[in-house]
């Protein structure tokens, strides 16, 4: 079953190196699509992307780091599970919202998983998520949750607080249990997202996509812990307090439309 990974790039120049390795480890008996889409980059991540994806994109049976960048061996004998790389080019920044739409479009497997391209989240963790997809196939989605007891980073108390009150907020409107909606770890069958009109260009679409598979009432959606290695504003990390307001506006905006 093939595993599509979304990935929205944003200046991330040199996590991405570090990225996409993990990446093709995880899970190595599944075969694998990786969707990068540079989202109007400008600290050099979309010219290092075309200088290891010249032809943007391949097929590979191994990717490791290199020494300047990453060392690709090809598919020879179709014995090993593929890894597919493709690359996709915004012309300007559009968000994050926008390079998932972008991502999803694109996507071609029977199982999505988002993925950012930065060193916050271990492709490790998909083991269990993908298990209650592909493997003992319970879960239609499968949220990872930073609060269920792997490794977390401690950082900023009014980031937990706000990410725990959008997540019991949601709950209230949307009548599910989860603990971490903010969460970039979604997993989800290709058939959920059909039907599915996504608009939002912003942090906003972790709100809107929660919201409409909640409202479509026929989705089995199943929560799991993951570890989180979270990044300061000085490494990084780009959500803000705006988000925070804009994520409350968007969970009542979209339990009233549709």
């Amino acid at each position: 079953m093939l595993l599509s990974v979304i990935i929205p790039v944003f200046n991330e120049r040199l996590t991405l190196p570090v990225v996409l390795p993990a990446i093709a480890a995880a899970l190595p008996e599944v075969s694998k699509e990786i969707v990068i889409v540079d989202d109007g980059s400008t600290d050099g991540t979309r010219e290092w992307l075309r200088a290891n994806f010249p032809s943007d994109g391949g097929h590979f049976a191994t990717i490791t780091a290199g020494p300047d960048g990453i060392d690709l061996r090809p598919v020879e004998s179709g014995t090993e599970p593929a890894i597919e790389i493709r690359v996709l080019y915004h012309p300007e920044n559009r968000g994050k919202g926008g390079a998932l739409k972008t991502g999803f479009a694109a996507a071609t497997g029977a199982v999505l998983v988002v993925q950012d391209a930065d060193l916050e989240y271990d492709p490790n963790d998909w083991r269990r998520m993908y298990d209650l997809v592909a493997y003992r196939q319970v879960a239609d989605v499968v949220y990872g949750c930073r609060f269920y007891g792997a490794p977390h980073r401690s950082l900023y108390f009014h980031h937990y607080l706000a990410n725990r009150l959008i997540s019991f907020l949601f709950n209230i409107l949307y009548n599910q249990t989860l603990m971490d909606i903010e969460v970039c770890y979604k997993m989800f069958r290709r058939e959920v997202l059909d039907g599915i009109e996504l608009r939002c260009a912003d942090f906003g679409i972790e709100i809107e996509l929660s919201a409409k598979i909640a409202k479509a009432r026929r989705w089995r959606i199943y929560e799991t812990g993951i570890s989180y290695f979270g990044r300061t504003y000085d490494e990084g990390k780009k959500i803000n307090w705006r988000d925070g307001v804009k994520a409350l506006w968007y969970l009542v905006k979209f339990r009233v439309m549709s």
